[in-house]
């Protein structure tokens, strides 16, 4: 049996960027030394977890080709990702996919969310007609929970943002990505929609067999999704593992602050008849106010 190269792989790679005025130029390191496999066998979930400023989309950005490394490489089935041909890169364009984090900000507000999945249709020319499309674009839809006559035909700002983030989710769908990269897939949208996309992003991996890099600043719910994590703390890997062996039995200092900075749930503290307590306060001081 012949073994089939990664499908995305990160070789100790660096990026560093330069900052400071013309006469105090000095060299910020944004990754330093990282390296991933994705392999082509099973599909996989890796978790990348650290603060903002940790290289976390430094990471995503080269990943999916958006940035060079200062050193080492980015391969795509065992190729440098600067030595593909034309043909080679549309084929990587069309298997590494991304969804961003903003659920708005990926739109353009001039056109309805049509837009964003018949563009990839076009591009890749997955479609032999107009009613094929429309199939395929209701399909993917349905697939991630949502009614497509209530969805296609709408501009972003008249879909929540948990309706945006799972027509994204949609639009890799359509395109069949063998990798996935999510950059805070959920972290802008409300907390009662998370589940649902987070659910479709394990759904991408089980029942499409999609492997997805999921990068996030919350270790809860990588622990939640993913077979592996990655804890990256200013630009370096310090803990990586599966994800029991990470949260209880971490082995670095910084990853055991992440998971002391979880809140628990404590049903003896009654936060919402404090939170209802204040907001009388808050009214029956600015009646107060508005009496004198």
């Amino acid at each position: 049996m012949i073994d089939r190269p990664p499908v995305l792989e990160l070789r100790s790679a660096s990026r560093t960027f330069a900052s400071g005025g013309p006469f105090k130029r000095r060299q910020v390191v944004a990754l330093q030394d990282f390296s991933l496999s994705i392999t082509a066998d099973a599909p996989s979930i890796t978790a990348i977890v650290g603060e903002s400023g940790s290289g976390k989309t430094t990471m995503a950005r080269l990943a999916l080709g958006l940035e060079t490394p200062s050193s080492g490489r980015v391969l795509y089935e065992g190729k440098d990702l600067s030595r593909l041909s034309g043909a080679e890169w549309r084929g990587f364009r069309r298997s590494v996919q991304a969804i961003f984090q903003d659920p708005f900000g990926v739109y353009n507000s001039f056109y309805k969310v049509d837009h964003v999945l018949t563009t990839p249709l076009k591009k890749f020319r997955l479609a032999r007609s107009a009613g094929e499309a429309r199939q395929m674009i209701e399909d993917a839809l349905r697939a991630v929970g949502l009614n497509p006559d209530d969805t296609l035909g709408r501009y972003p700002h008249q879909l929540s943002g948990g309706q945006r983030q799972r027509t994204m989710v949609a639009r890799t769908l359509l395109l069949r990505p063998r990798l996935i990269v999510a950059d805070e897939p959920v972290s802008m949208i409300d907390a009662s929609l998370r589940a649902t996309v987070l659910g479709n992003l394990l759904q991408l991996k089980r029942e499409f067999g999609i492997s997805l890099i999921y990068i996030t600043h919350d270790l809860t719910t990588a622990y939640q999704i993913s077979d592996r994590i990655i804890v990256l703390y200013r630009g370096r890997v310090v803990e990586e593992g599966d994800p029991e062996q990470v949260v209880n039995r971490p082995r670095h200092a910084y990853t055991r602050l992440l998971i002391d900075s979880i809140p628990e749930p404590n049903p003896e503290h009654a936060w919402a008849d404090e939170a209802l307590m204040d907001t009388e306060a808050d009214a029956d001081e600015e009646g107060e106010v508005t009496r004198r």
